[in-house]
């Protein structure tokens, strides 16, 4: 492990046994399985999981296509996670730690503000662990969200403030479909999240978030070169968007740093449409691959009303 001359590790806690059954709850301490930082759970959500891995044995040798067959939703538990501050600058080359965003309060419609160190994360993700500290994690919200009960497990109970933002803002923050594929051992997972509407020059523009991650799960060195998305809009357009990268990266995926997470935005001039395409990556030979986006829609929903409010300062 890298670290300063001198610097010498230090215990966070002791690890507890990973739920089989049930969710976690909030103010359970964690490690990210993936990334590595320090989190505490804020809430859980319950999301549809289209998965579209299957087993080898049952994959016909030309199922490319996305539309071949329906895939049916599981539901499964995501997590609103807060992730230690002191943890952030490790992680940022790998996730990105402002990846839960706002349309602002105000006319520009391109105008958003950004929650930082705040997460989602899978069930899975989540290595639990216990702590006497009273403040064992750093992030502004945490006092303001979190208050410390040593009478309970986990000693650390919401207050009313997490409670009030979570009911104001939920329609911004719940996912409630999560979208998985899997080419040649790299796993892309999207969350699409709709963001809200806004007029512009006498037309209506829908705005949605979504958030990938990619993961390697073999043990070839790889890097992500291009995207390639298509957007369907309702009102009928197809658009095509291909360019180096993503966020300005081509992040290299390796067994040391199987995983990377990023997330970005997308408008339409109609209330729904969907995304789909391919991200094409490079092996250490020079050879190319493509790599399936699964598709997901982009929808609308019913709580289109007044923009979300900031967190407590």
């Amino acid at each position: 492990l890298n670290r300063p001359e001198g610097k010498i590790l230090e215990p966070v806690g002791v690890f507890e046994a990973l739920k089989q059954h049930g969710k976690y709850e909030t103010g359970q301490l964690f490690l990210h399985s993936v990334f590595g930082y320090r989190g505490i759970v804020l809430f859980p959500w319950h999301a549809r999981l289209y998965d579209r891995d299957v087993s080898p044995a049952a994959a016909a040798p030309d199922s490319v296509g996305h539309g071949s067959k329906e895939v049916k939703g599981k539901m499964h538990t995501y997590y609103q996670v807060l992730i230690d501050t002191r943890d952030c600058p490790h992680i940022s080359q790998r996730s990105q730690t402002e990846a839960v965003t706002f349309l602002a309060n105000h006319d520009d419609s391109r105008a958003l503000y950004a929650i930082p160190g705040l997460d989602y994360v899978s069930h899975e993700d989540i290595l639990p662990y216990n702590s006497t500290e009273q403040v064992p994690i750093q992030h502004e919200l945490f006092e303001r969200f979190l208050l410390f009960d040593p009478s309970r497990n986990p000693p650390f109970t919401a207050r009313d403030t997490l409670r009030a933002w979570q009911e104001k803002n939920h329609p911004w923050l719940e996912l409630s479909d999560v979208h998985r594929e899997t080419t040649e051992n790299i796993r892309v997972t999207v969350i699409p999240f709709y963001m809200g509407m806004r007029e512009a020059q006498n037309s209506h523009v829908y705005w949605w978030r979504y958030c990938i991650r990619l993961e390697n799960q073999g043990n070839e060195v790889v890097q992500l070169r291009e995207r390639h998305w298509r957007i369907f809009s309702l009102s009928g357009t197809l658009e095509t968007v291909r360019g180096r990268g993503v966020v300005g990266k081509e992040p290299v995926l390796s067994r040391e740093q199987p995983a990377f997470q990023y997330s970005s935005h997308v408008s339409l001039q109609a209330p729904s449409g969907h995304m789909w395409g391919t991200f094409c990556f490079e092996r250490t030979d020079g050879s190319h691959f493509d790599v399936r986006i699964p598709p997901f829609s982009l929808e609308s929903n019913k709580y289109d009303k007044a923009p979300p409010t900031g967190y407590p300062l």
